[in-house]
């Protein structure tokens, strides 16, 4: 799209960036992977930068339990139950209409991940589970597609920059994946908004550093915040990227490629989808059954851990990691509620 000169002279005047980074912004096409409390953050901080082309990509509705964090939405969004991505999509064409936004309704999975991925030059991490994270990582490493990891819960959080080739990947800081419900989530510990918006905005920064060409200003750190202890601090990567990983250095793709991840399926005669867990995957149900007590009604014995949730819904979960989620046969609301609850 072409640059407004008016309408972005101040950001014009940050000397880092000048013309020619405003115009390779106006150049640009991102793709924003989910669109809850960090994607609507980092989607609307690219639009208003000047971004000439966003594909917000998100498989969920918007929820009333949303609206503290997830800054574009609002009551009526919740209302009228459109897609997250479709009702983003409304609020940044408001924003700026010169901006091409692109809203898909879809899960990412390892099928998916080439068409909803492709053909950007920059991808951010607005999402909620691992797997997802992994099959990013795993794309744009073979894509050679920069993309930048944020994640946060509670009052913490943490940003990655990846430049395939350049630094440490996800898998190098990450080698494997936690087991389902071996760490919190939002859903179980919570988050306050302004957590939400900091790493959101330190995404679009890198984002923004990333695509005017500022590579210099982008490096192997891992940048850690908390901000109920006003705690920072950047943990150095080079080991890493100097080591590299089996992803990034050997070209082995095992979540996109159907070796890693779990897969749905609704069950014969049920109204309820079946989500496997990851190859080798374990679940303390003990410490998994008091995380959700605060939650739901919860049943347990050594074998399943039962969780009532709202909206007619009850998951139910396995010592190996499997989860029933009943109350649907939507096998992509099934994986997210999965994503939500156990972290898998």
């Amino acid at each position: 799209m072409p640059v407004d000169p008016e309408r972005h002279s101040r950001q014009m005047r940050f000397a880092p960036l000048g013309a020619a980074g405003q115009a390779r912004l106006a150049a640009a096409g991102v793709a924003v992977v989910g669109c809850g409390a960090l994607g609507s953050v980092v989607a609307m901080a690219l639009t208003r930068a000047g971004v000439g082309r966003l594909r917000i990509i998100d498989r969920d509705v918007p929820e009333r339990s949303n609206l503290p964090r997830q800054v574009l939405f609002d009551e009526a969004d919740v209302a009228a139950g459109i897609p997250k991505a479709v009702a983003a999509a409304g609020h940044l064409e408001r924003i700026d209409s010169s901006c091409r936004i692109e809203p898909v309704v879809a899960d990412l999975t390892a099928a998916s991940a080439a068409r909803l991925l492709g053909g950007v030059d920059l991808i951010v991490d607005g999402t909620d589970n691992f797997e997802a994270r992994f099959l990013v990582n795993e794309f744009a490493c073979r894509a050679g597609i920069p993309w930048v990891h944020g994640g946060a819960i509670g009052a913490e959080g943490r940003v990655l920059a990846v430049l395939p080739g350049r630094t440490a990947c996800l898998r190098c800081l990450v080698p494997e994946p936690p087991a389902p419900g071996a760490l919190p989530t939002c859903e179980t510990a919570g988050i306050i908004g302004p957590a939400a918006l900091v790493v959101g905005a330190v995404e679009a920064a890198e984002a923004i550093k990333i695509l005017v060409g500022a590579l210099d200003r982008v490096g192997n750190r891992l940048l850690v915040c908390d901000l109920w202890e006003n705690l920072w601090r950047c943990v150095d990567l080079a080991p890493l990227a100097a080591a590299g990983c089996p992803t990034c250095r050997q070209g082995d793709y095992p979540w996109l490629e159907g070796r890693a991840g779990g897969g749905a399926t609704p069950l014969c005669g049920r109204d309820a989808v079946q989500v496997a867990a990851p190859p080798g995957a374990a679940v303390d149900l003990a410490a998994f059954a008091a995380r959700m007590a605060a939650c739901g009604r919860v049943t347990a014995n050594p074998w399943i851990v039962r969780v009532a949730l709202e909206g007619g819904i009850e998951l139910a979960v396995f010592a190996d990691g499997r989860a029933i989620v009943s109350g649907t046969r939507d096998e992509a609301r099934a994986r997210g509620l999965v994503a939500r609850w156990l972290g898998a």
